[in-house]
């Protein structure tokens, strides 16, 4: 036998032993898009406001609303590419429905909970919409529309032309079916992509990833093709029972799928009871007579940070400081305060009350015997532990505060806080005569910050130690 044949034979099995035994639906080429993240984030919260306005979201504090929180949580983590800031939203309507806006905010109808039969065919509807929002196809298509500016559409958006299940003519026409706005109504590359995309994201979660293809089967054997809203805005790509199939069949096998957990078999018992609106009851305003009229998150109220021009005083416990007389101050115990606009503080089920504009004053004890310079070190070091997304952009520079030695140092930290946005901060921190650091954060989202420079600005210039 020839000895190189045999090292070349030995050589190629090893390559081929090398290669993943499975391959998996590869994400396209970004398609052309108008739009930077940021903005995308930012159009898509107006257009969540509006769908408060215009239909009848539950409130954060609904059992069933909590549990589609926690399950579109458990399900992003295996979002591939950019962190979008998703968030997740149940609407009281009996049509069956889900739709994702630009930049994360997704709704899913009451009336699809109601239909799934299983936790995996919920996971695989929430999975199908994650992936739009990955791949961007509302701002995707909003960029192809010819003649028409981005800004323009978004704005029909934003003033209720396109949402889904609105009511009348439009709602039976589906999702941007009116004045050629068709970017929440997706194409069928679009719905295949999402698809796959969403088998994987299924998978990776742990369920079993034929609930999504199970779940259109459910909906299609009740209303027959395109007899439901939800088909109509989800068209079958053709053969989708098929492709989905055979991307199943490239990722590994598990002996064990996550079908239903006791959760679902519980919300299932609530949502079961509900009355879901109609889109007629929905167009008349009925839910609104109701009473039950939910208020959008605060993360997704628009934050009118301009100063009054008037200041007050804060006169805390171990500081001093003036702030706009329209802006809210909430002190805490000890030596801290947090200053901001209205809606510029969002809760958030992860992180308690997060700040989105304002700023933070707090204090800090250095290890014994550090200077300035060390203690603000040791400062940077434990907030960043805790935003590991948080990168200094400039030096820590000396400032005086007051006639006290101070350091000043700048961050950008992308997707940080519940408002989603890339956020630029600036830290201040001044010396006590302690030994410890009084410090100020101030926090805005990157876009906004040079607005709200001369006003943070002014808010150290009234910054006052007490000894």
């Amino acid at each position: 036998m020839n000895r190189k044949l045999t090292l070349a034979s030995l050589v190629l099995s090893l390559i081929v032993a090398t290669l993943p035994a499975h391959a998996r639906f590869v994400q396209p080429a970004p398609c052309k898009n108008a739009f930077t993240p940021d903005r995308e984030i930012a159009e898509g919260k107006k257009s969540a406001v509006e769908v408060y306005k215009t239909m009848p979201v539950l409130p954060d504090s609904s059992p069933v609303t909590q549990y589609v929180q926690q399950l579109g949580a458990k399900l992003v983590e295996y979002a591939p590419g950019y962190k979008w800031p998703y968030s997740f939203h149940v609407v009281n309507q009996a049509d069956i429905n889900a739709f994702a806006l630009p930049g994360g905010p997704i709704f899913v109808n009451l009336g699809t909970i109601q239909a799934a039969e299983t936790e995996a065919q919920l996971a695989g509807v929430m999975a199908h919409e994650i992936s739009h929002v990955v791949m961007r196809h509302a701002t995707c298509n909003i960029t192809k529309q010819e003649g028409q500016a981005p800004w323009w559409a978004l704005g029909q958006l934003a003033a209720g032309v396109l949402l889904p299940g609105a009511g009348g003519a439009l709602a039976a026409q589906g999702v941007g079916a009116a004045a050629g706005m068709t970017f929440l109504k997706m194409g069928r590359d679009a719905e295949r992509q999402a698809d796959l995309m969403g088998t994987d994201i299924a998978y990776d979660a742990g369920y079993d990833p034929r609930g999504m293809v199970q779940f259109f089967e459910i909906i299609q054997g009740k209303y027959g093709n395109g007899g439901s809203q939800f088909l109509s805005d989800h068209p079958n790509p053709g053969n989708r029972t098929e492709y989905v199939n055979a991307e199943i069949e490239t990722l590994p096998p598990r002996p064990h799928w996550v079908k239903t957990t006791p959760e679902f078999t519980k919300i299932k018992k609530i949502v079961s009871g509900m009355h879901a609106y109609s889109a007629k009851e929905i167009s008349s305003g009925a839910w609104k007579r109701s009473g039950a009229v939910a208020s959008p998150p605060a993360s997704a109220q628009p934050v009118n940070f301009q100063p009054s021009g008037q200041w007050t005083p804060l006169d805390g416990s171990g500081f001093y400081v003036q702030y706009p007389d329209n802006w809210q101050a909430a002190e805490k115990a000890g030596a801290g305060a947090t200053i901001a606009p209205p809606n510029g503080v969002a809760a958030t089920a992860s992180n308690g009350n997060t700040v989105i504009y304002g700023v933070i004053i707090d204090d800090f004890q250095p290890q014994q015997g550090a200077d300035l310079a060390a203690a603000t070190q040791q400062l940077i070091a434990s907030i960043q532990q805790g935003n590991a997304g948080l990168k200094a952009v400039t030096g820590v520079d000396d400032v005086r505060v007051n006639q006290r030695d101070g350091k000043s140092v700048e961050f950008l930290n992308q997707g940080a806080s519940a408002g989603g946005l890339t956020e630029r901060d600036w830290l201040v921190t001044v010396s006590r005569d302690d030994g410890s650091l009084s410090y100020l954060f101030f926090v805005a989202p990157q876009k906004d910050f040079e607005a709200l420079r001369p006003t943070f600005e002014q808010i150290l210039r009234t910054f006052r130690v007490k000894s």
